[in-house]
């Protein structure tokens, strides 16, 4: 890659597509729990059910996600935007008073979301900076809720 290469321009040039936010979630054997906010979501089969996501390889949360047997992929709804803001800051107990079901593998399931995906921890790949999760989605379920939407390095609304 050319040393002129702008990585922040690139970054914002990025930042230009409108994503919905997700906060996956896991659980290790040992129950240590991880939530990170990404939007980095993407669907990729319907058979099988798959799905796909990338978490930096210098994130805190890392080693439980690879050591995890399930995550969850929770879509915001678009008045959880405290919530996308809790799990995107390093905090000891990212869980402490939120109220959560239980899901495959243990995995945390937030409430209030707009779609959960719960998934077994499949596959990864090598991606740059990132490590690339390839789920296979074995429960989920939505709700009829507007999305939380990000775009330009803000949060926007979805207007219908």
């Amino acid at each position: 890659m050319s040393t002129s290469f702008d990585s922040r321009a690139f970054r914002q040039t990025l930042g230009e597509f409108a994503t919905g936010v997700t906060v996956v979630t896991a659980r290790t054997v040992s129950g240590q729990m991880a939530g990170v906010t990404i939007n980095s979501f993407s669907s990729v089969s319907l058979e099988p059910p798959l799905v796909l996501w990338s978490l930096g390889l210098h994130s805190p949360s890392l080693a439980v996600f690879e050591a995890c047997s399930h995550y969850a992929i929770n879509i915001l709804a678009a008045d959880q935007t405290e919530l996308s803001q809790r799990f995107a800051t390093p905090q000891e107990d990212k869980f402490a008073g939120l109220d959560w079901k239980v899901g495959a593998g243990g995995t945390p399931l937030l409430n209030g979301c707009c779609a959960w995906f719960e998934c077994a921890n499949d596959i990864t790949y090598p991606g740059g900076d990132h490590l690339i999760f390839l789920g296979r989605v074995e429960n989920f379920r939505r709700e009829e809720r507007p999305p939380l939407i990000f775009q330009g390095g803000r949060y926007r609304e979805l207007v219908l």
